[in-house]
């Protein structure tokens, strides 16, 4: 198992980072500018390079960049409050946000540190090129600075897809005067073209891997595949789909990544920086220099089960899915041992089972407890928790892993994106191109490795052998199995937050989408377990079931509001936020 936390977030070079940045200079209450940093008091080396880095790579890992928990809310995949159905107050949820939001305020506040942070390390980086007298010093200026272009074209690739149509502010230097922060926002290609040079650059300059040898410091920076990936990505949302093809393959061929194994490579904290890792964030339950630096952002809100609120639950469909993805029953990982002693199947897919937490699988434990059903009361219609982001496999309780502040905190790295989502995102393109066969072959990839039947005639394909679902696929019936059954099964509740949002919205269905599911209908049912005695225990209410229309409770209804309120012009993007309109004179001064 790879060892994790190999590259750190030190908090004390971040404050003599900052320290430096504020140095102490007799006329410092007198500059306009308090990112204009004096190069005889720092960026004169390849160490402060380095502090600055660290800054942002802190930046990076703040979770307000990605605010899962309330862009899961704003998606199909999550019912969102922090209170018991059917009540529901959650401007997310309800789709009623606008530019006076939390959400939006911070995202785009940290969004923007990120990028500034990055430009000050960026034009000192360019500054001191050529200037060291070493060439591993001159690698390392040109492999700094590649990191830099990469995290700021990381943070304008979010900003792009989530707010205003795609038209923000291009910041591209460190402002010298207190006027200089007043600029007025850039087209959507523009701010497009801007971010894609930044990947080109990180492309061209940043290793495959960071790992040489047994010198595993590195790892966790971000590389010349993700950079890939990442313009992939852009061209795949702008719906140009051959040449997101040919940067997906470059990916899938030439930088080593594979899947992994077992799906709970990705979601637990056993085996963190993986083969199939492409992007990831690390945490840490442990303390450095007496401090917590494990997530916070999203584990109080995320985490309905033992010791946690009901801030992002799966939605009732997608428990659906979850519970009727089908096994490959050739595998023999599938295979278990049944409670009477005989051999049986598991209740649910290896993928069901470490993704989210089901009353009823008694295959997988769950806080301590053997089986799921015990460890998490189950009630108040609350029947299904994503695992993914908590302790689980830790503690018996959220309340058992706490930061120094008290709050709960999970040291689950963030996977923001890996190769199975790589693979599905070619799989889709090969559909718009008209390959099927081509897309069947990559969603099978990733289904044999879920331990779930594969798509299409029996003894077709890669894995003939394996179970298959035995239906002749198109362009039409596929495409609707990847967009609402393979992404969500395969990531839901993972990634930098948006991505569910930025497909609905550029497959044109997400209004129609909320309407269709606000129709669908479910009861609550209950079903006798044994507990750790051996004794019958009733779980009531536990199971979600969807029933014919006329049939549910309404009190187990979703997405009415949002069929109602969705506007396409108002909640297809965020906002820009009001602090930025009333800070910034000339946003909108074209």
């Amino acid at each position: 198992m790879i060892m994790k936390k190999l590259f750190k977030i030190n908090i004390v070079l971040i404050i003599a980072f900052c320290l430096a940045m504020t140095g102490c200079k007799d006329d410092f209450l007198e500059q306009d500018n308090p990112n204009n940093i004096s190069p005889a008091t720092f960026w004169n080396n390849i160490q402060d390079l380095r502090y600055g880095i660290t800054a942002v790579y802190d930046a990076f890992s703040n979770g307000n960049s990605y605010r899962l928990v309330d862009e899961l809310a704003r998606s199909d995949y999550a019912w969102s409050n922090g209170w018991q159905r059917p009540n529901n107050t959650n401007i997310y949820y309800q789709q009623t946000f606008n530019e006076a939001s939390t959400a939006p305020i911070q995202k785009w506040s940290n969004l923007y540190t990120t990028i500034f942070r990055a430009n000050q390390v960026i034009a000192a980086a360019e500054r001191l090129a050529g200037t060291h007298g070493n060439e591993d010093t001159e690698l390392e200026n040109t492999q700094i600075l590649a990191q830099a272009r990469w995290h700021r074209a990381f943070a304008y690739f979010n900003l792009h897809n989530h707010f205003n149509s795609g038209s923000v502010v291009i910041w591209d230097e460190v402002p010298t005067s207190a006027t200089g922060y007043y600029k007025t926002v850039s087209s959507s290609q523009e701010v497009l073209d801007f971010y894609r040079a930044d990947l080109m650059y990180a492309e061209a300059n940043l290793p495959v891997t960071w790992v040489d040898g047994n010198d595993e410091r590195d790892l966790g920076r971000v590389t010349s595949g993700s950079a890939v990936a990442l313009l992939g990505q852009s061209y795949l949302y702008q719906g140009d789909f051959a040449t997101a093809s040919d940067y997906f393959k470059r990916v899938i061929d030439n930088y080593g990544y594979s899947l992994t194994p077992h799906p709970m490579s990705n979601m637990t904290t056993y085996d963190e920086l993986n083969e199939e890792s492409i992007i990831e964030i690390i945490y840490t339950l442990a303390l450095i220099d007496g401090k917590s630096s494990a997530s916070t952002a999203n584990i109080n809100q995320l985490l309905a089960g033992s010791g946690g609120w009901f801030g992002g639950v799966a939605a009732n469909w997608l428990i659906q899915e979850y519970r009727n993805d089908p096994l490959d029953f050739s595998d023999e990982r599938n295979r278990v041992t049944l409670s009477d002693g005989s051999e049986g199947f598991r209740k649910y897919s290896l993928r069901t089972s470490y993704s989210v937490a089901i009353a009823d699988d008694d295959d997988t434990p769950y806080y301590g407890a053997s089986k799921t059903g015990l460890g998490a009361p189950f009630n108040v219609k609350m029947t299904c928790f994503w695992r993914k982001h908590t302790n689980w496999d830790l503690a018996e309780s959220e309340r058992e892993v706490e930061g120094t502040d008290g709050t709960t905190i999970s040291g689950v790295n963030e996977r923001l994106l890996r190769l199975a989502e790589i693979y599905l995102n070619y799989a889709e393109c090969q559909i718009e191109l008209g390959n099927i066969d081509e897309a069947l072959l990559y969603i099978n990839k990733v289904r044999r490795r879920a331990g779930v039947q594969l798509l299409g005639p029996i003894g077709s394909g890669e894995f003939p052998f394996n179970d298959h679902d035995n239906i002749t696929y198109n362009a039409s019936n596929l495409m609707d199995h990847l967009r609402y059954k393979e992404y969500p099964l395969e990531l839901s509740c993972e990634g930098p937050g948006g991505d569910r949002n930025i497909d609905l919205r550029r497959w044109g269905v997400k209004k129609q989408r909320f309407i269709e599911l606000s129709q669908r209908e479910y009861v609550g049912t209950s079903f006798q377990m044994e507990n750790e005695e051996g004794n019958l225990i009733w779980k009531w209410g536990a199971l979600c079931d969807e029933v014919a229309i006329g049939d549910g409770d309404p009190d187990w209804a979703e997405f009415q509001e949002a069929a109602d309120l969705y506007n396409e012009s108002q909640h297809a993007y965020w906002p820009i936020p009001n602090t930025e309109v009333i800070a910034n004179p000339d946003l909108y001064n074209f």
